[in-house]
């Protein structure tokens, strides 16, 4: 443990710190830092522990040096707890070049995607968090949910998605901070994910609309390349779109060691005109052998101890693993898009989507629905509006039987061959 002296002068490094990265600002389909230069995620996956994994000063000082050998410039970030210290952590991760992308729900505030509700808990939930990571200029992005939408009877969850988008972007606002972006990182799921991406980007009303859109896909399986891996679908639904998009998780580890041949797609001719880069699923090593870094050897999964969660150390020095760590190591140095400069790039050159028509194949939202009042809930196909004066805890907190059946933020990583997503539930973080 460290000194209360040294973590005291980390935290007062930290604006100094922070202040050596310049902010990113969502502009059109594009991520531009202060500067006006182009920016493309080379991000981690970095959720050492179930609540916040940036607590640990110490322990973000090793593993931040580390990424930045690995030519990280972005980690995400799925639970943290707002009323923690997070200044040495965010600090150690700035001094190494790293910005952060966090998730705003917790355990106990997401939006499901069955018997779904957005209410004033939740935007207190979410906006804690904002409150809490505001300050630090190495905060690239917030997002209002992962996964939440994961199967055809869900999608009528969308328009939550957008009130829950609508109403943070406006306290972020009212409180005059930064223009921070606030996005949604969605599910691969083919017959849903065009008219999602396209849903949370249509109708107009800027407000409403995510500032970007991840994707967690693991489509590309080596071996494969840019047309069998069904990257050359996504490139279609990704072109000219509104806002950034990018992937918020991928790295397949079928059949593995996995090459990370995707990462050239990703950044090639093929892809960077309209990605904005990717974050690759996960840092630490775990059950479900995603990861790239171990702190030390599996041990038994009824162990107990402070480091010790679901058999796997979760503290000390990080070991790469052999041979993923390299191989993205070396997929990333020979990744270097220059993108195109803020003077250069016209906004308007990204189209606004049209809000997608309920389908056969299970998308329901049909067209340009009104976005849910604070306080509304799903009732079968409909959802009733509370007017916002009076707009309220009109439905409980979820529960954690509800909680268990919701896909995300760490507790679903998806897999797939080609185009066929298989979902591995991650028990440790239930």
């Amino acid at each position: 443990m460290r000194s209360s002296i040294l973590v005291g002068a980390a935290a007062l490094s930290t604006a100094a710190v922070s202040a050596n990265l310049p902010t990113i600002e969502a502009i059109g389909s594009k991520f531009f830092d202060k500067n006006g230069k182009q920016f493309f995620m080379k991000g981690i996956a970095y959720q050492l522990t179930p609540d916040d994994p940036l607590v640990d000063t110490e322990q973000c000082q090793q593993d931040a040096a580390l990424m930045q050998t690995l030519g990280a410039n972005t980690i995400r970030v799925y639970h943290v707890d707002p009323d923690a210290d997070h200044d040495g952590c965010m600090a150690a991760f700035a001094d190494a070049g790293i910005y952060a992308t966090v998730d705003m729900d917790t355990f106990h505030s997401y939006v499901l995607p069955e018997n779904t509700f957005w209410n004033k808990t939740q935007l207190d939930a979410y906006t804690k968090v904002m409150d809490t990571f505001h300050k630090y200029d190495n905060l690239l992005g917030l997002y209002v949910g992962n996964e939440i939408i994961a199967r055809a009877n869900q999608s009528l969850a969308a328009p939550f998605i957008k009130a829950a988008a609508r109403d943070t972007k406006a306290h972020r606002d009212a409180k005059g901070y930064r223009n921070i972006p606030i996005g949604y990182s969605a599910a691969d799921i083919a017959e849903l994910r065009p008219m999602l991406q396209d849903y949370l980007t249509c109708g107009g009303n800027a407000s409403e609309n995510v500032d970007f859109f991840g994707l967690n896909s693991y489509e590309w399986c080596d071996p494969a390349n840019y047309q069998t891996s069904g990257y050359a679908n996504l490139q279609v639904n990704a072109s000219n779109f509104p806002v950034p998009i990018f992937f918020s998780e991928t790295g397949c580890n079928v059949p593995g060691p996995r090459l990370f041949e995707d990462q050239a797609a990703i950044f090639g001719p093929d892809m960077v005109k309209s990605w904005s880069g990717a974050i690759i699923y996960e840092w630490i090593q775990e059950e479900n052998n995603y990861g790239l870094i171990s702190y030390g050897p599996q041990v038994d999964p009824t162990a107990t101890g402070a480091n010790i969660g679901g058999g796997y150390t979760r503290k000390g020095k990080p070991t790469p693993k052999s041979p993923d760590f390299e191989n993205l190591k070396t997929q990333w140095k020979a990744a270097n898009p220059t993108g195109v400069a803020r003077s250069d790039y016209d906004a308007k050159s990204a189209s606004t989507r049209e809000c997608p028509k309920s389908t056969s194949g299970g998308w329901l939202v049909d067209g340009n629905v009104a976005v849910p009042t604070l306080g509304a809930t799903l009732t079968g196909s409909t959802y009733s509006q509370v007017p916002s004066a009076t707009a309220g805890d009109h439905a409980a907190e979820p529960t954690e039987s509800k909680k268990s059946a919701v896909s995300g933020s760490n507790e679903i990583a998806g897999m797939a061959a080609g185009l066929v997503g298989v979902m591995m539930i991650f028990t440790f973080w239930l």
